[in-house]
């Protein structure tokens, strides 16, 4: 698990590419949320159930934990060009 702490001081750079990454994987996270949700009227056993509320709710901690991560990093700068 990351620590909140690290990204408030230091400020992490990613690439343009492992933010497009990390935004895939909070939409696949949420998307799959509101199936499994959507899916407990469906079963019948209250531990079964229990566990569905439990993966919901850890999909959703999950992808708002990467929300928070992109809003305290910035975008890596690019390299500087140099023709020779």
């Amino acid at each position: 698990m990351l620590n909140d702490d690290i990204y408030e001081q230091d400020g992490v750079e990613i690439s343009a590419r492992f933010r497009q990454s990390i935004e895939e994987r909070i939409e696949r996270l949420e998307g799959d949320a509101n199936y499994d949700e959507s899916q407990i009227p469906r079963l019948d056993h209250t531990d079964h159930i229990r566990r569905q509320m439990r993966l919901v709710a850890a999909q959703r901690t999950e992808a708002q934990r990467m929300r928070r991560f992109l809003e305290r990093s910035q975008p890596r700068a690019p390299k500087p060009f140099i023709a020779l």
